[in-house]
């Protein structure tokens, strides 16, 4: 198990990116330096125009060159678009093990295994080698049961009304 601090926020409601981001906010506020990696999400300028300006405490990472979400690509498309989000999660294994930052946002990993571009279980490879003093934050609608014991929290955002 990892000595560092994994969350995840997951869930069917709206606000789960919303919330990690904020985390990685209020990190840089304290001094600390924290990392976005985006996976599944369209690549928005106007996004991407903002994260720039929260550098150098806020690195942000989109892997995708869709210019759609990943579930409203074609097929061939798709298969382009997984070697991106592949790469993108190579990335963000590699600044877990080098210890990089001191907050890394992993938003939307958790589809990554719904959509078998990863494995559960690479998942799990990267998520115990979390460093001491580094808190992982991983967002996503479904948390897979064999993810819930590498966390310290689990935040579930649900709609109520």
């Amino acid at each position: 198990m990892s000595e560092g601090i994994i969350q995840f926020y997951y869930g069917e409601g709206h606000g789960k990116t919303t919330a990690a981001i904020g985390s990685a906010i209020n990190a840089a506020s304290e001094g600390k330096e924290a990392i976005i990696i985006q996976f599944l999400k369209a690549r928005q300028e106007h996004e991407i125009n903002f994260y720039k300006k929260l550098e150098p405490s806020i690195k942000y990472f989109n892997f995708s060159k869709a210019d759609v979400c990943y579930n409203e690509l074609d097929e061939e498309k798709r298969k382009e678009e997984m070697l991106n989000l592949q790469n993108g999660f190579n990335y963000g294994r590699k600044v877990i093990q080098t210890g990089a930052c001191d907050l890394i946002v992993l938003d939307e990993i958790l589809g990554l295994a719904d959509l078998k571009i990863v494995t559960v279980e690479e998942i799990r490879r990267m998520l115990s080698s979390v460093p001491e003093n580094m808190t992982v934050i991983c967002t996503g609608r479904v948390l897979n049961d064999r993810l819930r014991d590498l966390a310290d929290e689990i935040y579930n955002i649900a709609p109520e009304k």
